[in-house]
C-alpha cells in the first residue's frame, strides 16, 4: 500500500496583495507585468501564453481567482481544481514569479495594488474590454491582447473528459 504524502501546498511565490506591495516597493526599477485568470486545469495555452507574457517585463505576477470567484464566473461545478492547488502548480511555473489570489470577479482593485507596467491577457479579450486598462495607461502602461495557442482551452479539456467519460 503506497504512503500517503503530506505535501504542504505552499509556496514562497505565494503572496497576498498587501505582501506584494511590499515587494513593489523595492522592485521600482523592475518593470511589472500583470496577468489573471482562473487556470482551472492547467494546459499548454496556459503555459505558453505565461511564457509570453513573463516575456514583456521583469517579474509577472498573476492575479488568481479564487474558488468563490470561479464559482461565480463560471457556474457552480467549478472549479475543478481548487485555489490552493492552482497556485502551487502556478508558482511552480518558471514564469511566474508571484501569484495572488482574489476573491472578486474581476482583479480591478489587485491591478490597482499591483500597480503594473504592462498587463496582458489572451487574444481572447480585445484591448478595450481588458479590465484595469485605464489603470494601467493612466500611470504610462502597456495593455496587451496576445494570440491564445490554437486548440487549447479548459472547456475544450473538460469536454473531452466528459464524452469520453473518463473517471
Amino acid at each position: 500500500m503506497p504512503e500517503k504524502l503530506n505535501i504542504d501546498l505552499n509556496s514562497p511565490k505565494i503572496l497576498s496583495a498587501d505582501e506584494f506591495e511590499k515587494i513593489r516597493a523595492t522592485a521600482a526599477d523592475k518593470k511589472i507585468v500583470f496577468t489573471n485568470g482562473c487556470f482551472d486545469i492547467l494546459h499548454a495555452g496556459h503555459v505558453d501564453l505565461l511564457a509570453r507574457a513573463k516575456e514583456q517585463g521583469d517579474i509577472l505576477v498573476l492575479g488568481l481567482n479564487s474558488d468563490k470567484s470561479v464559482r461565480s464566473i463560471k457556474g457552480e461545478k467549478r472549479p475543478v481544481v481548487s485555489q490552493q492547488q492552482r497556485a502551487f502548480v502556478l508558482a511552480g511555473l518558471a514564469s511566474i514569479d508571484f501569484v495572488i489570489i482574489f476573491d472578486e470577479d474581476t482583479p480591478y482593485e489587485l491591478i490597482k495594488k499591483v500597480q503594473p507596467d504592462v498587463l496582458v491577457k489572451g487574444g481572447d479579450w480585445t484591448v478595450d474590454n481588458i479590465v484595469g486598462r485605464d489603470v494601467v495607461e493612466g500611470r504610462g502602461g502597456i495593455v496587451l491582447s496576445l494570440a491564445l495557442l490554437p486548440g487549447y482551452s479548459t472547456t475544450s479539456v473538460i469536454r473531452f473528459i466528459r464524452e469520453n467519460e473518463i473517471e
